[in-house]
């Protein structure tokens, strides 16, 4: 029985290991790279998407688990050509360095955002908890904070 979901709105259908991690049919099946691969163990957080709106670590979410949900990855986020208003508030804030984690966390922040519009600086670095090796989490938490002035929603 193939597995059916959306993937940024697109249905998909899917005959494979049914534990094999959603990252790699992101990746390798769906051809969408902006989804990175970081530890395998969900700890870093730079393969994060959201599956039916909540925030997930697609490394360690088997197949079986998204049948019948929704997936949206970094590529999924903006509407009709323009940024997502935390895309935005990243680039306003010059958060990346190397970036390899930022999709990740812009899909953190935006889940984040959702349970949160407005939040501080102590609430921000207690629940983003993915991993950045540039070290730029005092403009992450900026960013944050600027896109929900800008009334950030998914």
């Amino acid at each position: 029985m193939p597995i059916t979901l959306k993937l940024n709105g697109q249905p998909r259908a899917w005959s494979g290991d049914p534990d094999q991690p959603l990252l790699w049919f992101i990746r390798d099946d769906a051809g969408l790279v902006g989804t990175k691969f970081g530890c395998g163990i969900g700890s870093c957080g730079a393969c994060t998407v959201h599956v039916d709106g909540a925030a997930q670590r697609s490394c360690v979410t088997p197949m079986a688990a998204v049948d019948g949900k929704s997936v949206t990855t970094i590529e999924g986020i903006g509407k009709d050509g323009a940024l997502h208003p935390v895309q935005q508030a990243w680039l306003d804030e010059d958060v990346a360095q190397c970036g390899y984690c930022q999709p990740g966390q812009i899909m953190a922040a935006i889940d984040f955002l959702q349970q949160n519009p407005s939040p501080d600086e102590a609430a921000i670095r207690a629940s983003i908890n993915n991993l950045c090796r540039c070290g730029t989490y005092v403009r992450i938490a900026r960013a944050i904070q600027r896109a929900a002035r800008s009334g950030a929603k998914a």
